[in-house]
């Protein structure tokens, strides 16, 4: 049950969230549910995959997040020399001069930051990918055998070109997991990019007003997960995550015929955890099947693998996810459970 504690917390929490958005809009044209979807990412403490081509903003828009939330930024260009060490950090050796005594001093790396901008994380080769691994999961790098706390709040936000191919080492399916979203950046439309166009042609200076420090985003961050679900919210998550698999005897036709390999858990888990964030950004301590609704694309899009059918009758994921939301029932605690894709039946 909720307390006037926490109540006041999310108040805190949604005007906070007001504020971000206008100091963004100072400098970020349009792109407002990109803008939901990476704050929602955030404040549930998770990483996201910003995906879109070259001019849209994906950098901008990260570094501008960084100074409305007070955070310490630090940006890696991956590239296809980049050494696991240029972002961990690596040991060097240190003398002291009065008694000439050597010892392994640790340098950080740029890793060490509260946000992690990892620009076209896909133009380096998967052992530089793969030391972004722990930091994303343990939240800790280990070099030399010791291991070392990162900064928090600790968040990684990557960049992703998709009509570039060439040169690019795809991220496997086990660091994508690792993201929380999956954000797709679209090209402005005519009036955005109008407005874009004025303000980057002119000489105009826009100052950034931090509205949250790293203590407070952590503390707020914290009201996220003692939102309570019911449990026909938590089911209306658990069946879009499990109907996505092919071997669920109550997955649609469309799943069967065009997805290979369906959502893991982690999607159950982001959706639920999102949606909470989500409502409390939105002001409220409960949980809707709006909230679920609104982040499914984000959470499911990166988690399904496709066959050969969806590609040849161009049906990408978002599609799938589409159909997917049209085809589960919005359920309510006095819908009769005869409408309710029975996901159970295996567990």
């Amino acid at each position: 049950m909720e307390t006037d504690d926490d109540l006041q917390a999310v108040h805190r929490l949604n005007e906070a969230y007001r504020q971000i958005t206008g100091e963004l809009a100072k400098v970020v044209i349009g792109q407002k549910q990109v803008i939901e979807e990476l704050l929602v990412a955030m404040f549930a403490r998770g990483h996201c995959l910003l995906v879109g081509v070259p001019g849209l903003a994906k950098t901008l828009m990260i570094r501008t997040v960084a100074d409305a939330l007070a955070l310490q930024f630090s940006r890696i260009q991956f590239t296809p020399d980049l050494m696991p060490s240029d972002i961990t950090g690596t040991e060097v050796i240190q003398e002291d001069k009065s008694t000439g005594e050597r010892t392994f001093r640790f340098v950080k790396g740029p890793i060490f930051g509260n946000v992690i901008l990892a620009d076209e994380i896909n133009r380096t080769p998967p052992k530089t990918q793969a030391a972004l691994l722990e930091a994303m999961q343990e939240h800790q790098v280990t070099v030399g055998g010791q291991r070392h706390p990162l900064p928090e709040p600790f968040f990684v936000l990557a960049t992703q070109n998709p009509i570039e191919q060439e040169g690019t080492y795809p991220l496997p399916e086990a660091q994508l997991d690792r993201f929380m979203f999956h954000v797709w950046v679209d090209y402005p439309s005519a009036d955005e990019e109008l407005e874009i166009v004025k303000r980057t042609t002119a000489d105009i200076e826009v100052k950034i007003t931090p509205t949250l420090h790293a203590e407070q985003i952590a503390a707020l961050t914290r009201i996220v997960r003692k939102v309570p679900v019911a449990d026909h919210v938590a089911r209306y998550a658990l069946a879009l995550a499990r109907l996505t698999r092919r071997q669920e005897p109550d997955a649609p036709e469309f799943v069967k015929e065009y997805v290979l390999w369906g959502a893991g858990p982690r999607a159950s888990q982001y959706l639920v955890l999102g949606a909470k964030a989500r409502a409390v950004l939105m002001g409220r301590f409960f949980v809707t099947t709006d909230d679920i609704r609104a982040i499914a694309p984000p959470v499911l899009r990166h988690r399904l693998k496709l066959n050969f059918n969806a590609d040849a009758a161009g049906v990408n994921a978002d599609e799938v996810i589409r159909r997917l939301v049209a085809h589960v029932p919005v359920q309510d605690e006095n819908s009769p459970a005869k409408n309710v894709p029975n996901v159970f039946k295996s567990a």
